[in-house]
């Protein structure tokens, strides 16, 4: 290739122009079309040339907006399209505010981000804030930007979590007398397992090792339908089955008619929010057990009775299907009440080896 090499403009007809030029292997390529010479030339200098010289070439002005657009669509990739859904709303409000603005200059925008963050209503601010950190933190990683002005904007303090709430065993059961032969179990075995409710209504009865005793969770609902969790999946995971959890699932009726452990009336995946409004709220109201008590709350039973059981966090968090992080965040208050029943498991294992040593050093006598 010569070392000349300039790029050549031509007239392409209807005042547009294509740029030729050779690339680094001295293969003509061809470029177009341009509203102008001077415009095909000018992209010949600011993004063949730097590729010529073994630079990275630079990326195009984008605003806002288009960056949105052009990381969801990234994104929608690798994660389930709820979460797309979630991303998208919670961006909103971000466009609407910055939309028009290119990122170079929203690089500039430090205050104005930090006034916009203040002004996001306390409820929601966090997720807000955090949609429009992830999006710009892409920027950064794929070369628009060179710092992340969110997070130069100040930190983005989490919401304080909801309080624990855990039902007693009286109520769970309290619960299942209200409801019908095929949800009478699901109480205790939600809470027995610490599944979240869209693991169990994907559940089948072919995920249950009796023998065993595990169920393996290999799926989950997703805007209404059912999703394979792919085996990198931190929720694909096996979780162990109780006497209390067995019994719920010998309790449940025998079905031909579907797989699902706990189905819609209509056979087919549960649909929560109908479940909820129908069955669950009336069983609560019936069964005299005090609100606020929601479904997720089974979850949280588990968690609360595993932690009393001495569970490990780290168990509990493989189990959960989650992170040792997220079980401290939610559940540290009943971790740092734990310390007594930590203090008597230490002394008893010191107790234990105290004896294999003894045993050891008298010749077992």
């Amino acid at each position: 290739m010569p070392s000349t090499q300039r790029g050549q403009a031509y007239k392409l007809g209807s005042g547009r122009w294509g740029l030729r030029y050779y690339d680094a292997h001295g293969v003509r390529q061809r470029k177009s079309p341009f509203p102008s010479k001077s415009a095909a030339l000018t992209y010949y200098r600011d993004v063949v040339e730097p590729v010529l010289r073994g630079e990275p070439a630079p990326k195009p002005e984008l605003t806002f907006a288009e960056f949105v657009r052009l990381y969801v669509d990234r994104h929608a990739t690798e994660v389930r399209p709820r979460t797309i859904a979630t991303l998208t709303e919670r961006l909103r409000h971000a466009e609407r505010r910055f939309g028009d603005v290119t990122l170079h200059e929203l690089e500039r925008m430090v205050d104005e981000i930090a006034g916009w963050q203040a002004k996001q209503p306390s409820g929601i601010r966090y997720g807000r804030v955090q949609a429009l950190r992830q999006t710009l933190e892409a920027a950064v990683r794929w070369g628009y930007i060179s710092t992340n002005p969110a997070k130069l904007a100040g930190r983005n303090r989490q919401p304080a979590p909801r309080p624990i709430r855990a039902f007693t065993r009286t109520e769970v059961d309290a619960i299942a007398v209200e409801l019908s032969p095929t949800y009478a179990p699901l109480p205790a075995f939600a809470a027995a397992t610490g599944l979240r409710p869209e693991e169990w209504q994907a559940l089948e009865r072919r995920d249950i090792d009796r023998r065993a005793a595990v169920l393996s969770v290999r799926r989950t609902v997703s805007s209404g339908e059912v999703v394979e969790l792919g085996k990198t999946n931190r929720s694909r995971r096996q979780v162990p089955l109780s006497p209390r959890a067995l019994d719920a699932v010998d309790a449940l009726p025998p079905r031909l008619d579907t797989p699902l452990l706990f189905p819609s009336p209509a056979t087919g995946v549960l649909n929560l929010n109908n479940f909820r409004n129908r069955v669950w709220i009336p069983a609560i109201e019936a069964s005299g057990v005090r609100p606020p008590a929601r479904i997720y709350d089974l979850r949280s039973t588990f968690a609360s009775n595993a932690l009393a059981a001495g569970i490990t966090v780290f168990e509990l968090a493989r189990v959960m299907g989650t992170s040792v992080e997220m079980i401290e965040r939610h559940y540290g208050a009943l971790l740092d009440g734990s310390g007594a029943s930590m203090a008597s498991r230490l002394g008893a294992f010191e107790a234990e080896q105290a004896r294999v040593e003894e045993r050891a050093r008298t010749g077992g006598e």
